[in-house]
């Protein structure tokens, strides 16, 4: 039988998403009669303290190395999407599944991977970094978020969007209509205390498209774009929107053909041209008369009960335990060659 680890939980915000991921790939692998047949599946959580453990039990690398044939990556967020987990796995020479260190890093960075589809000639929102806060060279709280306000309103007309550079789940993100609005999120220490990216706010229909490698006799399967409607109290698809079951995912998406095509076309383009591997998700704005916006790629997408992934998967007949198989077998052949 082939050892299967399944790493989740890990050092993020995104901890508990993780776990539900995690914990829905070992249910498909350990209850689907096949997958039990093929494989012989080890829980690994990491836990927020960074500990390793295998089945429970404290672990090292060294015995990961020893016991397990390949990982399902079900990190989310920081350590588990920014190439760090990726890099040590490789140390000990364990496969795993989806990207590689540096696609997995660059796209990790919001601004990084926004320069990558500028230079695919994929359209993105207009935006800039902002540093994180430090107090020794920014002195008063009050006074650099006046500051940085307004910066943000003579580059970009509002309503603007600001969120932290790196990670996901929709986390930590504000949408700021005035300045006072602005000044209040460059108040928030939370916010401030990491690096932030300001967009411009582009209204539209929400949509993301997923891809998967080598699957179904295609080298690139796009899946169904789903179209994203998040309930009225939600100015945009937030954390509680994607968890909580209240938003209105619609698969396949209500675009039209020519839409529908271009997403499909930007999502390969995406995946392709930021080398991606084994399975992506790539978010878009479409607009009436602006065209598709580029947002993020996300290169482990959520595999919850609630998560995108497996609805567009479901739409085209394709069942968790069979997608993630597929998963597996990538990250095995990758070994091979």
């Amino acid at each position: 039988m082939i050892k299967v680890g399944v790493i989740r939980g890990g050092l993020s915000n995104e901890y508990d998403v993780s776990l539900a991921t995690g914990a829905n790939v070992l249910s498909h692998l350990r209850t689907d009669p096949m997958n039990a047949m093929k494989y012989k599946v080890y829980d690994i959580l990491i836990d927020k303290d960074g500990v390793w453990h295998m089945n429970g039990l404290p672990t090292s690398m060294e015995k990961l190395a020893h016991n397990i044939d390949v990982i399902v990556n079900a990190l989310h967020g920081e350590y588990g999407e920014d190439g760090k987990v990726q890099q040590i796995l490789e140390q000990f020479g364990i496969p795993y599944t989806g990207s590689g260190i540096l696609p997995s890093a660059l796209s990790y960075n919001k601004a990084l991977a926004k320069q990558e589809f500028k230079r695919l000639g994929i359209k993105t929102p207009n935006h800039f970094v902002l540093p994180s806060y430090q107090s020794d060279i920014d002195g008063n709280r009050e006074n650099y978020a006046q500051k940085k306000a307004g910066e943000v309103f003579r580059k970009l007309s509002p309503p603007w969007i600001v969120k932290p550079l790196t990670g996901g789940s929709s986390l930590g993100i504000h949408v700021c209509k005035t300045m006072p609005d602005l000044i209040k999120v460059f108040e928030n220490s939370e916010t401030v205390n990491v690096s932030m990216i300001v967009e411009e706010l582009i209204t539209g229909k929400e949509a993301t498209v997923g891809v998967i490698e080598n699957f179904r006799n295609k080298e690139h399967y796009i899946l169904p774009s789903i179209e994203i409607r998040p309930p009225q109290e939600s100015v945009f698809f937030d954390y509680d929107a994607k968890y909580s079951g209240s938003s209105d995912e619609i698969c396949p998406g209500n675009f039209s053909s020519e839409e529908k095509k271009e997403l499909e076309r930007l999502a390969e383009m995406i995946h392709k041209g930021l080398n991606l591997s084994h399975y992506s998700r790539s978010d878009f704005i479409v607009t009436p008369k602006r065209g598709i916006y580029a947002l993020e790629v996300n290169t482990l997408p959520g595999l919850t009960e609630e998560s995108l992934v497996p609805k567009s998967l479901s739409a085209v007949g394709v069942h968790m335990p069979e997608f993630i198989d597929h998963l597996i077998e990538l990250a095995l052949a990758k070994k091979s060659n």
